[in-house]
């Protein structure tokens, strides 16, 4: 199955709240769009993984993504190494992705910053032909690398290499972020505080798509960082 882009992510939701807008977008161009995430968010403080996963399935569904799949990774204490990428190679090599959206290079919890160093090699290696993987056909699978690489930008305020409009997407990415019930702002939830789950934290989501929207002249925007020099051809499509 092969799609346009392929957002892996650490824990169900990051995809939602870091990059929803920009599927949308993505997917009204007529892209296809799939998310793989490493775990299944069993450390967080609210909820329980059987709801995470129901939740990140009916996300899915207000998105549009043409396919959603868990690795079962460890929450928490995943790594980047052999297994992990051997892991995760064939995922890459299955969805044959043009583009790949990942985790923050750094921010607040260690998790996402270790998913971003995992999913990049993974995607290089998964580029070298003599790394043999087998496809869920039992054939063997050609390599495939990613044209690009990018990371969204999550909790930690970073500078963005580029910023997409999603002012026309706002209202339905906030609505695939509250599919996760279990996790944000719930004023008759009887379950403990966590960060993601007061009311201010829905403002200063806000408020960031605000920033970043601001900053190419938008209502809200998203940003992502990428670790290569981007080029273009025509200086008339930049806006």
């Amino acid at each position: 199955m092969k799609v346009d882009v392929l957002c892996i992510t650490a824990h169900p939701d990051d995809t939602e709240m870091s990059a929803g807008g920009t599927i949308l977008s993505l997917i009204e161009q007529g892209k296809t769009v799939a998310a793989v995430d490493l775990t299944r968010g069993e450390l967080g403080t609210r909820g329980t993984p059987e709801i995470r996963l129901q939740e990140a399935a009916a996300a899915s569904e207000i998105l549009g993504l043409a396919a959603r799949e868990n690795m079962g990774f460890r929450d928490g204490f995943f790594r980047n190494d052999e297994a992990h990428q051997m892991a995760l190679i064939p995922v890459i090599r299955h969805f044959q992705p043009e583009i790949v959206l990942t985790n923050t290079l750094e921010d607040r919890h260690p998790d996402h910053g270790r998913a971003a160093e995992l999913v990049y090699d993974a995607c290089f290696y998964s580029g070298l032909r003599q790394i043999k993987t087998t496809g869920r056909d039992g054939q063997p699978q050609p390599e495939w690398r990613p044209k690009y690489v990018y990371n969204m930008i999550q909790d930690w305020s970073l500078k963005p290499t580029f910023v997409v409009d999603i002012s026309t997407y706002w209202d339905q990415k906030r609505a695939s972020v509250a599919a996760y019930k279990s996790q944000f702002y719930d004023p008759n939830s009887g379950e403990p505080e966590s960060y993601i789950s007061s009311k201010a934290f829905w403002e200063f989501l806000e408020a960031r798509a605000e920033e970043y929207g601001h900053m190419i002249g938008a209502k809200y925007g998203e940003g992502f960082v990428s670790r290569r020099m981007l080029g273009v051809k025509d200086i008339f499509q930049l806006f």
